[in-house]
C-alpha cells in the first residue's frame, strides 16, 4: 500500500488507484485460498465417511472366501468384491494422504538421510514387480554417500509412488534408470523410463490431481501419486519437476 497522505493531485489519484487494485488482489487470493482449503476439507471429511463403511465390506468380504461358495460364478463375484473394494481402499488412503500433502498437515521430521541407501531399499522391494513387468533397473549412484535433510518416511513414499507408476505404466522390455547424482550442494534424484502408452498431456496437466497420462486409457489408478510425491518434496524443502520427450518419462 501506498502512503498518500502527502501527495498532491493527479500523484495522489493514480496511488489510490494502484492502492485499489492491491485491495482486489488481496481479496481473490483470500477467496481462492478459502475455496482450495473448503476444497481440502470436504475431500478428507468425505474420505472418512467412506471409510467407515468400506472397513466392514472389506471384513466381511474377507469373512466370505472363509466360507464354501455355492458355485464357481459365486467365488468369481466374491474375486471382484475383494479386489474392488481393496481398489476403493486404496483411493480412500491416497485421497487422505493428497488433502494432508497439499495443506501441509504432514508432521516431519528432518533428519540426515542417506538417500543412496534409501533408494536402492525401495527399489528392491520392488523386485518381484519389475521382473513381473519385464522392466530391467538401472540404478547410478556417486562413490560417495550422500547426505540430505529429510523425512525419511515422506521420502520412501515419493520413491514408493514412483517406481508404483513405473511398474504400471512403462513399456514392457525396455530399462529404467534411477539415478542419484550430486550437483554443488543438492542431490539430485532422476528417473527415466519409457511409457507404454502415448502421453498425449502436458507436464503441467500431469501434476494435477486425478490426472493420468493417456485421456484415453482406463487403468487402475487415482491419478494422485506425483501429486503426493511433488507436494511431499516440496514440503521437505526441494523441488519436483516432469519432463516428457515422446514417450520418455522423466522425473
Amino acid at each position: 500500500q501506498i502512503d498518500t497522505s502527502h501527495m498532491f493531485w493527479e500523484f495522489k489519484h493514480h496511488a489510490e488507484n494502484l492502492n485499489s487494485i492491491a485491495d482486489g488482489m488481496q481479496k481473490a487470493v483470500e477467496q481462492q485460498m478459502r475455496s482450495e482449503r473448503l476444497k481440502t476439507e470436504l475431500i478428507t471429511n468425505v474420505s472418512h465417511d467412506i471409510k467407515t463403511p468400506l472397513t466392514s465390506i472389506v471384513s466381511y468380504v474377507d469373512l466370505l472366501k472363509k466360507e464354501k461358495m455355492p458355485s464357481d460364478a459365486a467365488r468369481q463375484y466374491l474375486d471382484v468384491l475383494d479386489r474392488q473394494s481393496a481398489r476403493l481402499k486404496k483411493l480412500t488412503e491416497d485421497l487422505v494422504e493428497a488433502s494432508k500433502a497439499a495443506t501441509g498437515s504432514i508432521k516431519l521430521e528432518k533428519i540426515p538421510c542417506r538417500v543412496g541407501v534409501l533408494m536402492m531399499q525401495v527399489m528392491g522391494e520392488y523386485q518381484e514387480k519389475t521382473e513381473a513387468a519385464d522392466l530391467t533397473m538401472i540404478p547410478t549412484q556417486p562413490e560417495e554417500d550422500l547426505e540430505i535433510l529429510a523425512d525419511g518416511r515422506s521420502l520412501w513414499r515419493v520413491f514408493d509412488n514412483l517406481l508404483n507408476n513405473i511398474c504400471k505404466y512403462s513399456q514392457p522390455g525396455t530399462r529404467v534408470y534411477q539415478t542419484l547424482e550430486r550437483q554443488d550442494d543438492k542431490a539430485v534424484i532422476i528417473y527415466r523410463n519409457t511409457s507404454a502408452y502415448e502421453l498425449n498431456i502436458t507436464e503441467e496437466e500431469l501434476m494435477e490431481r486425478f490426472v493420468r497420462g493417456d485421456k484415453s486409457r482406463h487403468t487402475e489408478g487415482s491419478g494422485l501419486g506425483l501429486s503426493i510425491a511433488r507436494n511431499l518434496v516440496e514440503l521437505q524443502g526441494g523441488s519436483f519437476h516432469i519432463r516428457i520427450d515422446g514417450d520418455l518419462f522423466k522425473v
